[in-house]
């Protein structure tokens, strides 16, 4: 890369979604400008714990299939139970991308996620303009809003859509809606013939954009990511739905900024640097409303030589800075 002999492969375009909710159990979560269809339902999310700290991190290991348990070595800094809770998965230590890492649901844009979807909210054009894309790509906009609700239903079970432009499904447990999120998996049923089979409406109005990061061009697996925040609907829960995922959570975003500055909770630069901005808000609703005005200007490393070292750093976002020796500083290094 010092030497300008790297050609950086194109980014996918991606989209996540931090989950949030107000309290221990999402009752107070504020649900936007709809009422959830079938009032509260009958599953309630699951309680915050606030265990003990750890001196060390044991090994990844598999949690059951839905677990929902804290992180070992988190401890409960506000040692109370009330406050914005973030949902959070750790992917499997496997995984190519970011294995062991902590991160929200999410992943690429489906090239079918631009076939035409039942919309309410904000229009394609408007949601090009927000996302920072030119006008004229009011579909592919549409296709990063439609892979956001989609991710979200795949790997959390949480859906964003509805039987109108002002309701939300209140429950989706069941053989016939895991049927359905298990086609979408395995890319057997588009997004578009899911909400069409079901008379569902997109619900994009419930999505607030929070930030766009690009991996960095040295990288060979690369994603354009929009990151999106929404409150979990009244009703629905979430659960480990993702084979990508060995354990999930509900953390306050302080508890999971200061786990990773102890060095408990291992996360990919984008995932602590929207944490970090959450802490500064007290509510979903805080949240969604300083979302309207989130500057999107991408994030991108950059790279630089200075005294024999290759200087990386991410505009706006000091604390990643590196220096890697061995750089010799000149075009043949």
């Amino acid at each position: 890369m010092a030497a300008g002999e790297l050609t950086p492969v194109t980014p996918r375009r991606a989209a996540t979604v931090l989950l949030l909710r107000d309290g221990p159990d999402g009752t107070d979560t504020p649900q936007g400008p709809q009422d959830a269809q079938g009032g509260d339902g009958e599953h309630a999310p699951e309680e915050l714990d606030a265990p003990e700290r750890l001196d060390t991190v044991p090994e990844p290991a598999e949690a059951p299939e839905g677990s929902e348990r804290p992180p070992e070595g988190l401890r409960n800094a506000a040692g109370g139970a009330d406050g914005l809770a973030v949902y959070m998965l750790r992917r499997r230590a496997s995984m190519a991308f970011a294995g062991g890492a902590y991160a929200y649901p999410g992943g690429s844009v489906d090239p079918r996620d631009e076939r035409m979807v039942t919309w309410a909210g904000p229009s394609r054009a408007q949601w090009a303009r927000r996302l920072g894309l030119d006008p004229s790509e009011a579909t592919q906009a549409q296709a990063i809003v439609c892979a956001a609700v989609r991710e979200t239903f795949e790997e959390a079970g949480v859906l964003l859509a509805g039987p109108t432009p002002h309701t939300v499904v209140a429950d989706t447990t069941g053989d016939d809606w895991e049927a359905d999120r298990a086609a979408l998996v395995a890319r057997d049923l588009s997004f578009a013939e899911f909400l069409d089979r079901r008379g569902l409406v997109l619900r994009s109005d419930l999505l607030g954009c929070w930030a766009r990061w690009i991996t960095p061009e040295f990288e060979p697996r690369r994603y354009d990511t929009w990151f999106f925040v929404a409150a979990l609907p009244r009703g629905q829960r979430t659960r480990n739905a993702s084979t990508e995922a060995d354990r999930t959570v509900w953390i306050r975003p302080r508890d999971a900024a200061d786990g990773y500055d102890r060095g408990e909770l291992l996360m990919m630069p984008p995932t602590i640097a929207t944490l970090r901005q959450l802490v500064a808000h007290g509510s979903v609703a805080d949240v969604l409303a300083a979302a309207t005005d989130r500057d999107l200007t991408p994030v991108l490393a950059q790279a630089r030589v200075e005294n024999g070292e290759l200087v990386l750093s991410w505009p706006g976002h000091d604390e990643f800075t590196k220096h890697i020796p061995g750089a010799t500083g000149g075009p043949s290094a």
